[in-house]
């Protein structure tokens, strides 16, 4: 076989179907998967589109292979699902960033009725019309091709904006209209007789698509991504939430490892609260976590274990526990506008997470009671000998 036959002619475009087919029915197990996970309308949209394509793409194996086929009927019907998709994934990505309103929904539905009427228009007209050469005839053919172009403009300007991927997209639609054109020129200037041509219509479909995976797969991952990272962290402050705190501590001290806990409670907050509103008290909050994130970053992690109280995991051995936890109440003095009582305490052999966290917690409540913006180390309490 001449090389070339893969690229142009009709085992082109069967190669070329086979490769989008791939591709589709990775994109329509993904988007199936999340719906049934998560029941959102932007995989119901993607789903039923790529179930489509794929079928589009079947059929124009289908026309290709068989002669028998009545091709003219049957190149119009893959036209016209190849709109009809083409429409519904297009909402499906946009759903993707943003909720559908009844605005969206009747714009959608009115593409998709253009589209049939494009096609009643053009079963009407082909008996009369057919084999007369006439202009009509030319123009009820290529009605479906117009009203491609038409939406890719559409959608260039008004779902590409506000999408989180945007140049992907714009590039995918970019290749999707020189694949039209250059299919308009081959087919009704040169009649399907142009290799190069062919050749653009058969393969740049496949970038196209590829595209769309990415897109898929990306948002797909900055959805999980968000999902998880949302579970694990305090909305108000960023810093991880007490359930995955007490997590990391149990796994440090389940293997032993020697770590330390930095409690810190804030000094008044209530009367902040109270006096200034909640509004600058979650400020001075947000600041506090702020301050003890940055000291924590190479050392350790940092978590809100509730209300007012921020707590810090120091994992390196090497780093003294009170230098850090002095440096923390020193910053925040400074910068924060308010003081923190800190207690912190240190993993021996023997005792739980649930211990050494509460070891710290007694130690903060020390520094508290004992005047406040202070930093006191835990010690066990002296046992009297008789």
């Amino acid at each position: 076989m001449n090389p070339s036959q893969l690229f142009v002619g009709r085992t082109g475009h069967i190669y070329s179907s086979s490769l989008i087919i791939i591709i589709l029915i990775l994109m329509l197990f993904m988007s199936f998967s999340l719906f049934l996970n998560r029941r959102k309308k932007a995989y119901f949209s993607l789903t039923i589109s790529l179930f489509i394509v794929v079928v589009q793409y079947v059929l124009f194996i289908l026309v290709e292979a068989f002669s028998t086929l009545n091709h003219d009927l049957a190149a119009y019907f893959v036209q016209f699902l190849k709109v009809f998709s083409f429409i519904l994934i297009n909402m499906g990505i946009y759903q993707l960033y943003n909720p559908s309103r009844k605005k969206q929904y009747f714009v959608f539905y009115s593409s998709i009725l253009v589209a049939f009427l494009v096609s009643l228009l053009h079963f009407s007209s082909n008996a009369s019309f057919k084999g007369t050469n006439s202009q009509m005839e030319f123009s009820q053919n290529i009605g479906l091709d117009l009203y491609l172009f038409l939406l890719l403009f559409v959608c260039y300007f008004s779902i590409a904006p506000r999408i989180g991927q945007s140049q992907k997209y714009q590039l995918g639609l970019a290749i999707y209209f020189f694949v039209e054109v250059a299919n308009l020129i081959n087919v009704y200037i040169y009649e399907a007789a142009q290799p190069f041509l062919s050749g653009i219509t058969n393969f740049l479909p496949v970038i196209y698509y590829t595209i769309l995976f990415v897109i898929l797969f990306e948002r797909v991952v900055e959805l999980l991504q968000a999902s998880y990272t949302n579970s694990i962290t305090d909305g108000l402050t960023g810093l991880y939430n007490r359930r995955y705190f007490v997590n990391r501590v149990n796994q440090y001290v389940k293997n032993g490892i020697s770590v330390s806990i930095i409690f810190a409670d804030i000094d008044n907050f209530k009367k902040l609260n109270d006096t200034n509103g909640h509004q600058q008290g979650d400020e001075a909050l947000r600041h506090v976590a702020q301050i003890m994130k940055e000291a924590s970053e190479e050392v350790g992690i940092c978590g809100r274990f509730g209300g007012e109280e921020l707590v810090i995991l120091v994992t390196e051995p090497e780093i003294s526990t009170s230098d850090l936890a002095e440096l923390v109440r020193n910053r925040i003095e400074k910068e924060a506008g308010v003081t923190v009582s800190i207690g912190h305490s240190q993993f021996r052999s023997g005792i739980t997470a649930e211990t050494l966290i509460k070891q710290a917690d007694e130690a903060m409540y020390k520094a508290k009671s004992t005047g406040k913006n202070k930093v006191v180390k835990y010690s066990r309490p002296q046992t009297l000998r008789l």
